[in-house]
């Protein structure tokens, strides 16, 4: 389709035409836009070209329409690539007549280098229009794509959109040449692709930000706290007088996301101001807002963060390190009293071993579609194979032997006393096959029983769901029976209706409880609080099992899509049929 220029689109369906012409709720501060967001005649000026985005059936936004306008700056030639920012509620920030005026801004930071080259691309939300002649409403899906806590915004622009303007255009993929920003919903939108995909944009401008409980937005000054932090850098803008309904505050919350920024070590700053819900302070500030968020480029980049106080900052002692690749399905993790860690490919039927310098060799060539795994007090290793309706000891290069039939166990845990306990998703069962080879269900009910392991002292069985948003605890009986059960440690949740994700599970001599889920791995301390949420070292790929190993068992071995990884960290687990050992008190 070829580049047009259109006259703007009417945006009171989108957002509000008060918000972008900058008349606020409450608003009473002289704010005035400065020379910076003036027409300047004798500087270059670049050119504004609008086109409509229709998205096929496919699309993550299926049938929704909407327009966008490409701001392309005088100095571009196509001789090297451009940095980008993309603008969400994009008719409100290119237009030259109301609040923001970025055209302008941009042409006079450019043109004075306080920030490089950049091409502007101003995004409208979507909507799917009206079938037929009735007078029926379409779709507006603003506050879907906004205000939504997951990447599905993000992985519109970055599949979808952009690749339409990339095609025309040359645009840096370098993550630091590319920021993004929005106000209102659209500075949640913003801040949220920044959050879901820092390999994409990592410079945000936040202006009366909507961190408040719509669509889960209350939720991120927790887990800015929580998750290791990541490499950006933002802007915040609010005023005291901005709303305060149904959904929150916003005042308050974006204090908490300042507060939350600044605990876990952010490049972030901030500029308060009495105005309400409008684009009057946003729009006075936004050059210095730009200024900032592109200075020291492309000199310095943007890093993790800096003197954090987060908890994940403590814990952390190294990066991700890739182990090996290429399997169909690793899984079933689990350490020797060495701390060498053996897994399964599941589909390929093979069992492979790491040794403690990080090489990856083969232990068995055949292990019958194994999916979880223990290593037993002999040093033998009972394998789980579902599809088979069996458990089976695998001893040597070749050897085996049956321990159950008839059971259709997912994972294992195996204590110091050499019970073996397992779950059986089907089933909706944990069960459990004793020493003298006698199986018998304990537990039935949750709702899909995943991994399970056991307390540093062994004396309670956790159980991962992967539907539920809690791992349950078991108190073990003197008889091996399972008591006292209860919803425990309490995870936070992705956006998805399948439910928690939880999956494999360990634990360290401090007490601690480790789960994959699709946010990270999830840190939950002795009273079952998420204190520290590790991230994937692949986010979109599935994290399926963990364990501690290596020669003093401080290394995390994660199987991650199809992968498996190990980091170091500053903590040690214990392999389970290791002696029980008491972790220290509670802090409650």
């Amino acid at each position: 389709m070829p580049w047009k220029s259109r006259g703007l689109l009417c945006l009171a369906a989108w957002c509000g035409l008060l918000l972008f012409a900058g008349v606020g709720f409450g608003a009473d501060a002289p704010y005035i836009l400065g020379k910076d967001s003036q027409f300047d005649p004798d500087i270059p000026h670049g050119l504004v070209l609008q086109q409509a985005f229709n998205a096929s059936t496919n699309s993550i936004f299926p049938g929704t329409q909407r327009d966008y306008w490409v701001y392309i700056p005088k100095q571009y030639d196509g001789t090297k690539p451009a940095c980008l920012m993309v603008f969400q509620d994009g008719g409100g920030f290119v237009a030259t007549n109301g609040g923001w005026r970025v055209p302008w801004v941009m042409d006079n930071l450019i043109a004075r280098g306080e920030m490089p080259v950049t091409i502007g691309v101003f995004v409208n939300p979507g909507q799917v229009p009206a079938l037929g002649a009735l007078a029926t409403l379409p779709r507006y899906n603003r506050s879907l794509e906004y205000d939504t806590m997951n990447e599905a915004y993000a992985r519109f622009l970055i599949e979808e959109l952009l690749p339409e303007v990339e095609s025309h255009y040359r645009i840096d993929p370098d993550p630091d040449a590319r920021a993004i920003a929005g106000a209102s919903s659209g500075a949640i939108a913003a801040f949220t692709a920044a959050w879901e995909r820092p390999d994409a944009f990592r410079r945000v401008f936040s202006a009366i930000g909507t961190y408040v409980g719509l669509r889960g937005g209350n939720e991120y000054p927790t887990l800015i706290r929580q998750m290791e932090s990541k490499p950006l850098r933002v802007f915040l803008q609010d005023g005291y007088r901005d709303q305060n309904i149904y959904g929150g505050n916003w005042w308050i919350a974006n204090q908490d996301m300042l507060s939350a920024l600044q605990f876990a070590g952010y490049e972030v700053t901030n500029r308060w101001g009495t105005g309400g819900h409008d684009g009057q302070h946003g729009g006075a500030i936004l050059p210095e807002a730009i200024k900032w968020l592109w200075s020291e480029y492309p000199s310095k980049k943007i890093g993790r963060g800096v003197g954090s106080q987060a908890p994940a900052a403590a814990l952390i002692g190294g990066d991700w390190e890739l182990l090996a690749q290429g399997y169909a399905l690793p899984c079933g993790l689990c350490a020797n009293a060495q701390g060498e860690v053996f897994f399964a490919d599941r589909d390929a039927s093979r069992l492979y071993r790491i040794h403690l310098d990080g090489t990856v060799t083969i232990h068995r060539p055949e292990s019958g579609g194994a999916q979880g795994l223990v290593v037993l007090g002999d040093g033998s290793i009972l394998a789980s194979q579902p599809n088979s309706r069996r458990l089976v000891a695998l001893e040597g290069a070749a050897g085996e032997r049956f321990a159950a039939t008839e059971v259709e166990a997912k994972e294992l845990a195996v204590n110091h006393a050499g019970s073996v306990y397992f779950t059986d998703p089907r089933a909706r069962a944990v069960g459990l096959l004793s020493k003298e080879g006698q199986v018998r269900v304990l537990d039935t009910g949750i709702e899909f029983p995943s991994s399970l392991c056991f307390s540093p002292d062994q004396a309670w069985l956790f159980v991962s769901d992967m539907v539920g948003q809690y791992v349950w605890s078991f108190q073990i009986q003197a008889d091996g029976n399972l008591g006292q059960k209860q919803r425990y440690f309490r995870l936070h949740l992705p956006d998805d209706p399948r439910g928690s994700g939880a999956d494999g599970m360990t634990v360290d001599t401090e007490g601690r409880l480790y789960v994959t889920t699709p946010l990270g791995i999830q840190v939950c301390d002795a009273a079952g609080r998420v204190n520290v949420i590790l991230e994937k070292p692949e986010p979109r790929s599935w994290a399926s099992d963990v364990c501690f190993g290596g020669a003093h068992f401080d290394d995390l071995y994660l199987t991650c899509g199809h992968r498996v990884w190990r980091r170091h960290l500053h903590a040690k687990g214990m392999p389970s049929s290791a002696a029980p050992m008491v972790p220290p008190p509670v802090h409650l």
